[in-house]
């Protein structure tokens, strides 16, 4: 039966089916025993693993260049766990560049390619995997251009191409160097006595200088393939949020769940559905542009209203549901504020309080500069929430006195 029906199947698939389907109650271990000995299955050690052969390295300096991020407790137990970003020269196996991050941001990588960029050049090509800072799953995920991430629209800007890797292997080079690095940065960091991603970025040029005059290795070809940043390459607007807006007939252009009014004018008006560009900067700040001009706004309205669920990076999740829960620790304290509340009530928010933390593994003692503006921003919005909540009933309340006021003065002036 298993030969005729469950040939492909694993074993403790085909025991499901045998006993679903078939009432056969055998053990999935004899259902094991049983494809391997009829040959229709190998266990994981005699498989024949698929072959990655090596490549060649790029014969130029600056030609490629590999670029990946390394989650690992960098710091031991003396800081948080956190990501390193690790640019590596494909033809001399040095190191180009090493930032410490919380997570894996597109951000994040705007600022160490800038300072890449400032260093040493322009690469021909940098060299990564398949991460959504890379590479666009699905046509027009940016609203600007079909197929392309933000990261992907800055290197074209500067005529950098991005390749994706189809495995790990194929990347080897800066594979490898997460795991020396992970063993010698590691311990470098221990004897420098950091404990702060701030500290490791300062004592990052360093131990860059120090590993590449130990272990780097001479091109094969002496031409430094990098090129210099041209004068109209303005890496400060670059290496921004970019996103295509269409304004309205009335000059209101909205992004991420913000309404934001063009000032009328001259200039402004004749712009009225037509599209334009939001950019985005890593604090937060916004600047809306109709061509080369920028275009002066202000911000009408902050949606406080809690909308589907935002689309969180895998590589983001933990510092979003460190703001998530912040945010929910400052809901149950104003919960237990209020009178309103009984005493088994209270006893039972602070028991799930007391579980929670129990649970909860350390938080990150720093959030970085953009999780913390979003916390702020969060804050803020739930305050002006509560705010216009709070006038909405002050003046229902002022209307139902004003009208229980004529109510009894119609009453009185009516009774003899």
């Amino acid at each position: 039966m298993v030969r005729g029906r469950y040939a492909d199947f694993g074993p403790t698939l085909a025991h499901e089916k045998l006993l679903e389907l078939h009432d056969v109650r055998v053990g999935r271990e004899t259902v094991r025993k049983w494809m391997l000995a009829a040959g229709l299955w190998l266990p994981r050690a005699a498989r024949k693993a698929v072959p990655h052969q090596p490549r060649n390295r790029r014969e130029c300096f600056g030609e490629l260049v590999q670029i990946d991020g390394s989650k690992h407790r960098w710091f031991e137990e003396r800081g948080p766990e956190c990501t390193l970003l690790v640019y590596v020269d494909d033809a001399t196996s040095k190191l180009m560049e090493l930032r410490f991050v919380v997570t894996e941001s597109a951000f994040d990588y705007f600022d160490a390619t800038r300072s890449y960029l400032d260093r040493h050049g322009k690469p021909v090509a940098f060299y990564s995997d398949k991460h959504s800072i890379f590479r666009v799953h699905h046509d027009g995920a940016t609203g600007r251009a079909k197929g392309v991430s933000q990261f992907g629209r800055a290197l074209a800007e500067l005529n950098i191409d991005i390749i994706c890797a189809n495995s790990p292997q194929a990347k080897g080079r800066v594979e490898r160097m997460n795991g020396t690095l992970q063993d010698r940065l590691v311990k470098e960091l221990r004897l420098q006595g950091i404990s702060t991603m701030e500290d490791g970025n300062s004592f990052a040029p360093a131990f860059i200088e120090d590993y590449n005059a130990r272990f780097g290795r001479e091109p094969k070809n002496p031409h430094n393939a990098h090129r210099p940043l041209l004068p109209e390459e303005d890496l400060s607007r670059i290496f921004t949020w970019q996103e295509e807006r269409t304004l309205t007939g009335n000059l209101v252009v909205h992004f991420k769940r913000v309404s934001y009014l063009v000032t009328p004018g001259p200039e402004t008006i004749p712009l009225g559905s037509k599209r334009g560009q939001i950019r985005e900067r890593e604090n937060g700040d916004v600047e809306i542009w109709h061509g080369t001009k920028r275009l002066p706004y202000s911000v009408f309205d902050k949606n406080p209203h809690v909308g589907q669920g935002a689309i969180v990076e895998n590589k983001r999740l933990g510092v979003a549901l460190a703001v998530i829960q912040t945010l929910q620790t400052e809901r149950d304290e104003k919960r237990l504020a209020k009178k309103g509340l009984t005493l088994r009530q209270k006893e039972r928010i602070r028991l799930a309080q007391e579980k929670a933390k129990a649970r909860a593994a350390a938080p990150p003692p720093g959030l970085d500069q953009r999780m913390t503006k979003v916390f702020e921003t969060m804050k803020l919005r739930e305050a002006e929430y509560l705010a216009k909540q709070r006038e909405r009933n002050r003046r229902s309340q002022e209307r139902f006195r004003s009208r229980r006021r004529e109510a009894l003065e119609v009453a009185s002036a009516i009774s003899p």
